[in-house]
């Protein structure tokens, strides 16, 4: 994952991170254990997290293996729970550690029917939003005290993505995909909102957004397999992640290494700026090394992304604040 075989980019054109601590969801697979393997090859302190320990403790024996000067630990979080968050964060808040790198990267994709978290919000808004918005809420302290990047992991779908306000949790009409491309689009609004309301507060934090393009990442056979009581999902949703693993996908797309390059890029490349967004250059953005990616016309909307805020504020029951 070093060396870029379609030009001159490589990890070591990244910051150096020793003394750093990287906090990365959804690591214990896919796009996020990449993520951790680069961070850590910059020498990065890693946590990786997710919501099966068995799983973690697998992931860390790998990321032992792949970088074997690495030094860091596993902890349970399920996005899907704001109490698991909650419970998460208070335990390393009372550590004290602060955060110099946050990659809110978790994700499921397209359940087949609808699904509810923990607190019976829609399984993908409830999840790869709001999960992600309370979680870096309450570790706001720690990554103030670290003047920490925040990387937010959105998608190529969010160009189609809408925000249906009377019914963000779906209980009236549901889509699998109209769904997670309203939460990829969620994720672009709260970068860009996390991004203006850190400059304004201000908050020593630096928040950006990126996408992995087309890359055959296990976002869908591994984070949507079950649902919240244990059950599989349908066959509709298991053929989905035969298609983003199977050969026309990798023919058209990248790996999932690749995948990962501009997520590294948004949280530790020099040239990486607040606010902004980050994919492969290739053609529509599928494939090929990190630049700046193109934004939605609803993701640059500033009043919709601060309703957005309010209403996640609400729901979450959590207020951004220093204290």
């Amino acid at each position: 994952m070093t060396r870029s075989p379609h030009a001159a980019w490589s990890l070591d054109t990244l910051e150096r991170l020793d003394g750093r601590t990287a906090l990365i969801t959804g690591s214990t697979g896919g796009l996020g254990f990449e993520v951790a393997c680069g961070l850590a090859q910059r020498g990065a302190f890693i946590i990786l997290s997710g919501r099966n320990l068995e799983k973690g403790r697998a992931a860390l024996n790998r990321l032992y293996e792949r970088v074997p000067s690495v030094q860091g630990r596993f902890e349970v979080l399920d996005l899907a729970s704001l109490a698991s968050v909650a419970k998460f964060t208070t335990a390393l808040r009372d550590r004290g550690q602060p955060i110099h790198l946050l990659a809110n990267n978790a994700g499921i994709m397209a359940p087949a029917s609808r699904l509810t978290t923990k607190d019976g919000f829609e399984l993908q808004f409830g999840t790869n939003h709001l999960g992600h918005f309370a979680l870096t809420g309450r570790l706001l302290p720690l990554l103030a005290a670290g003047n920490a990047t925040v990387m937010t992991v959105a998608s190529l779908a969010a160009l189609k993505g809408e925000l249906p306000f009377g019914d963000l949790n779906a209980r009236h009409q549901y889509s699998p995909m109209a769904r997670y491309r309203q939460s990829k689009l969620s994720n672009l609004l709260f970068a860009a909102e996390l991004n203006r309301r850190a400059h304004k507060a201000p908050w020593p934090i630096h928040s950006r957004a990126a996408h992995p393009g087309w890359a055959a990442s296990n976002i869908v056979a591994n984070n949507g397999e079950l649902d919240t009581a244990g059950n599989p999902i349908s066959r509709w949703g298991r053929r989905i992640a035969r298609n983003f693993a199977g050969p026309v996908f990798h023919a058209l797309g990248q790996t999932v290494e690749e995948g990962a390059w501009p997520l590294l890029y948004a949280l530790a490349s020099p040239e990486a700026r607040d606010g902004e967004y980050y994919g492969p250059q290739g053609k529509a953005e599928r494939t090929g090394v990190p630049g700046e990616a193109i934004w939605p016309d609803l993701a640059k909307d500033h009043h919709l992304a601060a309703r957005l805020w309010s209403v996640s504020e609400e729901m979450t029951g959590v207020k951004y604040g220093l204290m």
